[in-house]
């Protein structure tokens, strides 16, 4: 069983570095999962019998890594639920790219199909139906071995946003072979794509908290 990597703790707020490969929920049984290993931590530490009650207002892919928050009561779980709903909470990645995108900073605007009964997106004209505008903001942090490291801050919550506009403009995100990467990691459940930094509202004292998770050690391989 993974180890837990705990990150903030602060009243019910609750944050962890996800590794990559680990499913962030809805574990097929027999199969450990992020909110299994919070569980276990939370019994062991507050000495809880029973059932833990675990608020999960959002979600990591499997393939990615980084901040993941949790509640510990349910009124905080709806006041963290509502920020994600509403968009408010800042999030920044760091992406590892197969190449080097033409410019060293820029911004990303895609309209976006999710094809129905599958977990993948494409790139779609805007008057396509069921298409959803996505928009992010990056800069090239450094390169080596003809890769990128960029740093990426969302600007819309689309589903694999990151990975397929990245793809889209010819440097896919490392190891992600759903979206046109050639490479691979030594996991082959990961992909070089991890939740970095991470601003929203504390549920009880209501000021901001930012949350970072250092980048993965299995990046150093790549050149980072």
């Amino acid at each position: 069983m993974p180890e837990l990597e705990v990150i903030c703790e602060d009243g019910p707020l609750l944050g962890v570095n996800k590794p990559s490969g680990l499913i962030a929920q809805g574990a097929p049984a027999g199969v450990t999962s992020l909110p299994d290993l919070v569980r276990e931590y939370l019994k062991k530490k507050y000495n809880k019998p029973g059932n833990v009650y675990l608020g999960i207002p959002h979600r990591l892919d499997r393939p990615v890594s980084g901040v993941t928050v949790f509640s510990r009561n349910s009124k905080c779980a709806a006041r963290l639920s509502e920020q994600f709903a509403k968009r408010t909470v800042e999030k920044t990645y760091l992406a590892v790219l197969e190449s080097i995108p033409e410019r060293k900073s820029g911004r990303l605007e895609n309209w976006i199909y999710r094809i129905p009964n599958e977990s993948r997106v494409v790139i779609r004209d805007e008057e396509s139906p069921g298409a959803k505008i996505a928009r992010l903001r990056y800069r090239v942090v450094e390169t080596s071995k003809n890769r990128a490291l960029v740093e990426v801050d969302l600007e819309t919550g689309r589903m694999h946003q990151i990975r397929v506009q990245f793809a889209n403009i010819g440097c896919p995100v490392y190891a992600d072979a759903k979206y046109g990467a050639t490479s691979s990691m030594a996991d082959p459940d990961a992909i070089a794509l991890h939740a970095f930094r991470m601003k929203l509202q504390h549920p009880v004292r209501y000021d901001d908290v930012t949350i970072e998770a250092p980048m993965p050690r299995t990046w150093k391989a790549l050149g980072f």
